[in-house]
Formats: C-alpha cells, sequence, structure tokens
C-alpha cells in the first residue's frame, strides 16, 4: 500500500501514539467523555426534566449509545440524515428538532418512523400536512411537536393562538401523532450574564407554559413539553412542567462551554503539526478548514489564554494558524493540540475521531449525517 493510500485508511493508525496521526486529526478523549456524560448524569438527577441530548454535537452513534446507557431517554438531531444514521445504528427514539422540509427529507423522515420512534417539529400547516402524506403512503406514524417561537425569531409559530390551531389540525391529519408543544429559549443560551441568562428562560418557558395551558384547555396531548440547552439546562430543566431538555454540548465542551457551564472538561482537540518556524512564532497546519472559531479562539491545550490571531502575526486561515508558542525547543515537524472554539462546527469538518486513552489511539468512529446525506466518509 502506498503512503498516500495509508493516510486515508484510518484504522491502520490504531495503537499509534497521537502524536504519530497525520495532521489535522481529530482526537476524542475517552476517558474524558467518559466523565463528561457521568457529570450530566448526575447533574440531571437534581431536576424534575429528563435529557435528551443533541447529538448534532457528535454525529456519532458510538456517542449516543454511551449517552442513553447513562440515563438519556431519547436523542436528539438537528437534520434528517442525523437521525438517519442514529436509528440505524439501532438507536431507535429520536426527536429531530428542526422543520423537516422538502419532499426528499420528508420522505426520509417518514420511512424512519417505520423504524423507530420519530418526533419532528412543525410550525406550517401546510409543512405539517406533507409530512402527513408521507407518513400515510410509507405506512409509519410521525411525532409531532408543535413549536413556538419564544423570543429566539428563528422558528416557530408566531402567538399561542396560532399554535393551538396548528395542533388542532396536526391530531387530524393520518400518519401524525401529536406529542405536545416545544419552544427552545435560544436566545438565551449564550448570555454570559448568569442572573440575566435565568430571567430571559424563565420568561422564555413562561410563554411555552402558556401554549402548554391552551394545549390542555383544548384536550391537545402534552405528554412531551420540550425546550432547553446546555446554557439553560438547571433553569429550563428545573420547571416542573417541562419533561425534556436538549443539552448536549457537555459531551466535548470546548474553548466557549466551558466558561458557559464550568465543570466539564474538554475532550475534544485537533492535532496540528509545526510547518513553519519564525523564532516562536509557530505556522500550524490547521485553520478555518479544520477548527471551529465560532464564539471564541481555539486554544492551546497547556497554554494559557486563546491564540490570539485577530491582530499582528498571529492570524488564522483556511490551512494555517499563526500562533506563538511558549515551549522552548519546538521544532519544524512537531505536534501541538488545539481545543476548538466550538465543538459542534468542528466536528462537521471531519469524517472520523480519532479515539484516544492515554494519549494511544485505541479506535476510529465515523462521523455520520452531515452534508445532507445519511452517512459520509468510509473508513478502510
Amino acid at each position: 500500500m502506498s503512503a498516500a493510500r495509508d493516510l486515508c485508511a484510518p484504522r491502520q493508525l490504531i495503537g499509534r501514539p497521537v502524536e504519530q496521526l497525520p495532521t489535522p486529526a481529530l482526537i476524542v478523549d475517552l476517558a474524558k467523555v467518559r466523565a463528561n456524560i457521568e457529570e450530566m448524569r448526575r447533574r440531571m438527577e437534581t431536576v424534575p426534566a429528563a435529557l435528551r441530548p443533541h447529538a448534532k454535537i457528535h454525529k456519532s452513534p458510538m456517542l449516543g449509545r454511551m449517552q442513553l446507557e447513562a440515563g438519556a431517554i431519547g436523542l436528539t438531531t438537528a437534520t434528517v440524515w442525523e437521525a438517519t444514521a442514529m436509528i440505524e445504528a439501532g438507536l431507535s427514539d429520536v426527536l429531530v428538532a428542526n422543520q423537516v422540509v422538502g419532499p426528499g427529507k420528508v420522505r426520509e423522515l417518514a420511512r424512519l418512523a417505520g423504524l423507530g420512534k420519530v418526533i419532528a417539529l412543525v410550525d406550517d400547516a401546510g409543512n405539517a400536512e406533507q409530512v402527513s402524506a408521507a407518513a400515510s403512503a410509507a405506512g409509519s406514524e410521525v411525532g409531532i411537536l408543535v413549536e413556538l417561537d419564544v423570543g429566539l425569531h428563528r422558528a416557530g409559530v408566531r402567538g399561542v393562538a396560532a399554535a393551538t390551531e396548528l395542533a388542532e389540525l396536526v391530531v387530524r391529519l393520518p400518519g401524525l401523532r401529536l406529542w405536545g408543544p416545544f419552544g427552545y429559549e435560544g436566545h438565551c443560551m449564550l448570555e454570559p450574564d448568569r442572573d440575566e441568562r435565568v430571567r430571559k428562560a424563565r420568561a422564555a418557558n413562561g410563554e411555552l407554559l402558556e401554549l402548554v395551558d391552551a394545549f390542555v384547555a383544548r384536550g391537545l396531548p402534552t405528554e412531551i413539553v420540550a425546550a432547553g440547552g446546555l446554557g439553560t439546562w438547571d433553569i429550563t430543566g428545573a420547571n416542573p412542567r417541562i419533561t425534556e431538555i436538549h443539552a448536549g454540548s457537555y459531551i466535548f465542551s470546548d474553548a466557549f462551554h466551558r466558561n458557559l457551564v464550568p465543570g466539564f472538561d474538554p475532550a475534544l482537540t485537533v492535532l496540528a503539526t509545526v510547518i513553519s518556524l519564525d523564532g516562536a512564532m509557530a505556522v500550524l497546519d490547521c485553520g478555518r478548514k479544520s477548527i471551529g472559531i465560532d464564539r471564541v479562539s481555539p486554544e492551546l491545550v497547556g497554554a494559557d489564554g486563546k491564540v490570539r490571531f485577530e491582530h499582528g502575526e498571529h492570524f488564522i486561515h483556511e490551512e494555517h494558524i499563526a500562533v506563538e508558542l511558549a515551549t522552548p525547543g519546538v521544532r519544524v515537524g512537531d505536534t501541538v493540540q488545539l481545543m476548538p472554539g466550538y465543538s459542534p462546527t468542528t466536528v462537521n469538518l471531519y469524517d472520523c475521531y480519532f479515539v484516544a486513552e492515554d494519549g494511544v489511539v485505541i479506535d476510529v468512529w465515523p462521523v455520520l449525517g452531515r452534508y445532507g446525506s445519511e452517512t459520509s466518509g468510509s473508513m478502510r
């Protein structure tokens, strides 16, 4: 096998120290992941809501199974293709926390509903009718949550009366099962001021509960009342009328989330190689195409402070990061690890994880459900 082909065969790298991986490489520290999952399990015991973790963070049935084994009631996805990856791996209770629109995606949703419990959001009568027709044609039943806009202004019905009217349509449509309402307070999630986050989240939760009251008054189901993410896990999750939350970023944490919700150990890194040096200034073979920089900058593992690429000689380009290294004796060819600024958008750039324990690659797991395909990437 040629050297070039060897680089395309990730499983052949099992057993190597992570420092010897071709770069950039996505590394997950399995011990830290397990500790983060256990920490979230412990925290959820302190609130009445159940946890349906968001698999958009990791796009991995292996990691999703670990979350379920730790007590999660099911999984959440952002896309129908992520749901396909989970359900076809046998993880058969999935909420697509999004509107599923378009003939191909709706047909796939209806197909999946014949393989497991699948729930999607609606905020439009025409879309509900489209999902109903696809489910009827497939002989399946798609679960539905009616989404209310509680302040994010991204999706959701604007107003309790209109949301209730839509719910009444859903219960009449064949192939659909209404489970209840959904109201994601995403506009509160990233609020750095804790007191302000609590105030905003409680106000948003209050709007959702107005819809719950309207459902109850009309005899509509409220078996599921869904909201919440990591930033509001202990606010929304503490409301006894909200049945489940969808926190997910705890599994990896990152340079942003570790400050927003402390107590979770960053478990995801990107390995990069020093390809050029000018004194202490190192250029790494890792850039915007290989690490998420949303919210905050990446950080060098073992270094104090973030990678400062906004000014002066520090920069981040498509394939390069230039950063000052405090470690003496670094040479061209050495590797360093970077903590992503934002884990979810980092994962989406890769075909696979190198799973490590004690600094050694013990397995290779695929990243699935990317770019509108039920799977992506193959491992030889």
